[in-house]
């Protein structure tokens, strides 16, 4: 591998270009017409412009992005995070054109993509599972009310393509349970294209807790340890923090382990994630993220291990140079995600920052692309950078970031700054471990 392509970005772009000009690497930027701007743009070797704004004529255009690829002499590419980074069929191509992915083949990204066979994976690997209907629903409406009173109310019906919170429902009675599966089946096809969909158990108060792993294909798979993502709204987290706290230890390396094993298995390769629900000391499966996350500066911090170069070299052919226990969990981080929004509404803020300050000082990190004079376009995600501090403990990681977002200055622009201010300073959550609805009953919203 000597020169790669980031098929992305925003910060997500800079910190694989900052990771890529470590390693010694070439690196190639693509960006939209929109995008002429960027950070990244001006630290690439080469750039090339993909299209107009809209993202379907840019960033998700997979012709235009493996062009580019040829006509700079990239041999490798990096998907980053969202657009494209999860499509097996990107993958594909990717690899029939004679490149690298930077990521799991595309076998993997389509068995994990897909809820019903990740689940079953999962079990086949011994990665524990939520109760339900061990598989897809059947057209047959008396077994799938047979399969409601197996698990209990209340269940949840899921689109077998979904994510992102999206093509989920609630049931809690069992007369709503076919009207329901109906409801999402339509909404499955027309938003995923595929109609899908099966039941588990829906747990009440959970905490959303996530593994990172690395993995080489090769035989040769670590964790590095987890995180807590509970703190969201409609499923979109805001703040996210490593280690979990009040974990049970036992349950904790159970399944820490378990993940390692199921990158074995799967012949994974490089960085994942993989996501549970934890409710009274037992982690369920969910989904398992075929990329790197937003989040993943968090374990970077309290591992000291760069996950996006070890992620690079990996899928590059080389053999993972970590073993388990190079490891070694020390501190606390937590990272708030700093968005281009209305901290009450929480409707989009395009427009142009007319300045910007980034807090500094000891056991703080900003990933961001921002600077003064940047225009925040309308078309992409509201994300803009991301917040993270470091301490040798959770409280001392909590009053760093309290200090920062204080120093925090995005002018010209409405962001959510105000929020996490408020978040960090929230009685419920300095304690620890609220649940996945904690900030909606905090906000109000139903």
């Amino acid at each position: 591998m000597q020169k790669v392509l980031i098929a992305n970005r925003g910060e997500i772009a800079l910190r694989v270009i900052r990771a890529c000009k470590e390693l010694g690497l070439k690196t190639v930027a693509v960006h939209s017409t929109a995008d002429r701007e960027l950070m990244h743009l001006a630290m690439a070797d080469e750039t090339v412009c993909i299209g107009p704004a809209i993202a379907t004529d840019s960033y998700l255009n997979i012709p235009r992005i493996i062009s580019a690829a040829e006509v700079t002499g990239a041999d490798a590419i990096h998907p980053g995070y969202g657009f494209l980074a999860e499509n097996a069929d990107f993958a594909e191509q990717i690899e029939r054109s004679g490149f690298t992915f930077i990521g799991p083949s595309a076998d993997v990204i389509r068995l994990m993509g897909d809820k019903v066979s990740a689940i079953e994976a999962m079990k086949k690997t011994g990665v524990p599972t939520v109760p339900g209907s061990d598989g897809p629903l059947p057209d047959d409406e008396q077994e799938c009310l047979k399969i409601g009173r197996r698990v209990g109310y209340p269940v949840i019906i899921k689109a077998s393509g979904g994510g992102g919170g999206r093509g989920m429902r609630v049931v809690h009675k069992e007369e709503d349970l076919i009207k329901s599966i109906r409801l999402t089946r339509t909404e499955a096809g027309a938003a995923f294209g595929n109609p899908v969909v099966y039941l588990e158990k829906y747990l009440t108060n959970p905490r959303h807790v996530e593994i990172q792993v690395l993995s080489d294909g090769q035989g040769n798979a670590i964790h590095l340890g987890d995180r807590d993502c509970s703190l969201q709204r409609r499923h979109q987290k805001i703040i996210e923090e490593a280690p979990a706290p009040g974990i049970d230890e036992k349950a904790r390396a159970e399944v820490q382990a378990r993940c390692v094993q199921a990158c074995i298995d799967l012949g994974y390769r490089g960085a994942g994630t993989f996501e549970f629900l934890y409710e009274d000391g037992q982690f369920f499966f969910i989904e398992m993220n075929t990329r790197i996350q937003v989040e993943h500066p968090i374990s970077e911090m309290v591992t000291g291990i760069d996950i996006v170069k070890h992620q690079i070299k990996v899928c590059g052919g080389l053999p993972l140079s970590l073993k388990q226990e190079d490891v070694v969990i020390r501190g606390h981080s937590i990272e708030c995600r700093i968005n281009a929004e209305d901290p009450t509404s929480f409707l989009p803020s395009p427009g142009t920052v007319s300045f910007f300050h980034a807090p500094g000082g000891n056991g703080v990190r900003v990933d961001s692309h921002l600077y003064s004079g940047y225009k925040v376009p309308p078309n992409y995600d509201s994300l803009i950078g991301k917040l993270i501090t470091y301490g040798a403990t959770r409280d001392e990681a909590l009053m760093r970031m309290r200090n920062a977002l204080d120093e925090l200055v995005v002018d010209g622009i409405k962001t959510n700054t105000p929020l996490h201010r408020e978040l960090v300073r929230d009685e419920g959550f300095c304690k620890g471990g609220v649940n996945i609805h904690y900030l909606e009953k905090k906000l109000g919203i139903s």
